[in-house]
């Protein structure tokens, strides 16, 4: 059997993705790889990309990465209302204010995507989705969209974040796995989230919901000492 441990959207929160790392390894899984968005909303976004170096975690490019290496002027987001989009301007020119040409760099030379075979199961790495890099695949969405990606999907296991809302479910042959949020979790826990893909003979795959408990309060005074907004710390402590 084999272990993969995956996560995604750290958001510029070092605190939590320090816990997630400290958990996975206490596991020991076998290969640990990172579905992007390093930066954006949280306090910290050059260590949180010093700290996937460091490790040498592979990752991929989320849509905040990209907005934020390239300086696209935005960031790619869904904003629900005006509000919400003000917060994400703010939130946009905080980081691409903060993260140095350097890490700049390092963002716009990841991946959009990596392929893995591990104990004869076909493991497909995106970070929004296989046709999109910013498509919210939510869990209420119309099966019969997960149908069309699941009929033109190569793989045995598609693993996806982006919408900071973990489930997974099979369509068609294709098991969906969305691993959630360390950095800035929606679903009401606020507790990093990631997943543990356990990979057996035959192509057998277990997922693995993990949530792992970090000090939120230390992390939110530090996004208002930081400079942003008030709101980003409150929806970190409530995990909307």
């Amino acid at each position: 059997m084999q272990t993969i441990a995956i996560f995604s959207d750290v958001h510029g929160n070092v605190g939590a993705l320090r816990a997630v790392l400290t958990d996975i390894d206490s596991r020991a899984a076998d290969q640990t790889y990172c579905l992007g968005d390093l930066v954006g909303y949280g306090p910290d976004p050059n260590g949180a990309i010093d700290l996937i170096r460091e490790k040498g975690i592979p990752c991929l490019l989320g849509n905040y990465d990209d907005g934020i290496g390239f300086e696209r002027g935005s960031c790619g987001c869904f904003y629900p209302d005006a509000e919400a989009e003000r917060l994400g301007v703010a939130s946009y020119e905080f980081t691409v204010r903060t993260v140095t040409a350097e890490r700049k760099e390092f963002l716009r030379g990841l991946p959009h995507e990596l392929r893995l075979e591990v104990e004869g199961a076909r493991v497909h790495l995106v970070h929004g989705s296989p046709r999109k890099i910013n498509e919210y695949l939510l869990p209420h969405r119309d099966p019969r969209t997960f149908e069309r990606i699941a009929a033109s999907e190569d793989a045995d296991v598609l693993v996806f974040g982006h919408t900071h809302t973990p489930w997974h479910r099979t369509y068609g042959a294709v098991v969906f796995v969305n691993v959630g949020s360390v950095g800035k979790p929606k679903d009401g826990d606020p507790r990093a989230s990631c997943s543990l893909l356990h990979l057996r003979q035959a192509r057998e795959i277990e997922v693995e919901d993990v949530r792992v408990e970090y000090d939120v309060e230390e992390v939110a005074t530090r996004i208002v000492e930081a400079g942003l907004s008030p709101e980003l710390a409150e929806a970190l402590r409530k995990a909307h």
